[in-house]
């Protein structure tokens, strides 16, 4: 972690959370500090871990284009631990690790496939405030994708918004996963600003 937290970690007490540190150190190898903070309201908590777990088992969209689009949304809204989190993720789910660090820059990178390119589109009009879907671009997604495969990527986009604009509000950074696995270093986001696609 880079910097402080806006709400200091709570201690992680109680059967619940030894719990929860349990399974997180067997998962993820310690306890992130994002715990801590939401263990200020343990049912804030838990809420997010179960729909963050129910969205894990939807499978009518594609994994790779799922976890990109989440790391898009981290990338433009600025969550460097959903970035880190999810490259890490990337990583243990054997995606195309060349392709995920290339996520801050993607728009500069030539790694990316046509319907790639669309879905990392899809999630940053989603991510924009206002949001700029157009009617051309849900159409060609669902010709590419299948209407089941395009209502669930729309899930995992706007919940991915959910995670990474509370977790930068409260000042979460990158717990430094992907770095303990001896991940290269995700590409640095270009610092101008982007035009629409």
């Amino acid at each position: 972690m880079t910097g402080t937290t806006r709400i200091p970690p709570a201690e992680i007490t109680g059967v619940k959370g030894a719990l929860i540190k349990r399974f997180a150190k067997r998962t993820l190898g310690r306890v992130p500090t994002s715990i801590g903070v939401y263990w200020h309201n343990p049912k804030v908590l838990m809420g997010l871990s179960g729909l963050g777990a129910k969205i894990k088992r939807f499978d009518r969209c594609d994994e790779q284009l799922k976890s990109f689009a989440h790391m898009a949304v981290a990338s433009q809204v600025g969550c460097t631990w959903c970035l880190d989190f999810n490259y890490f993720e990337a990583h243990n789910n054997d995606l195309d690790l060349d392709k995920a660090r290339e996520i801050p820059r993607w728009r500069e990178s030539s790694a990316f496939s046509p319907l790639e390119r669309e879905v990392l589109t899809y999630a940053e009009a989603m991510t924009d405030t206002e949001p700029t879907v157009t009617d051309e671009l849900v159409e060609s997604l669902r010709a590419r994708l299948g209407d089941a495969a395009v209502v669930e990527l729309t899930a995992v986009i706007a919940f991915a918004n959910f995670t990474t604009r509370a977790n930068v509000a409260l000042g979460i950074e990158s717990d430094g996963f992907a770095a303990a696995c001896g991940l290269r270093p995700l590409a640095d986001r270009p610092s101008a600003v982007r035009s629409d696609a």
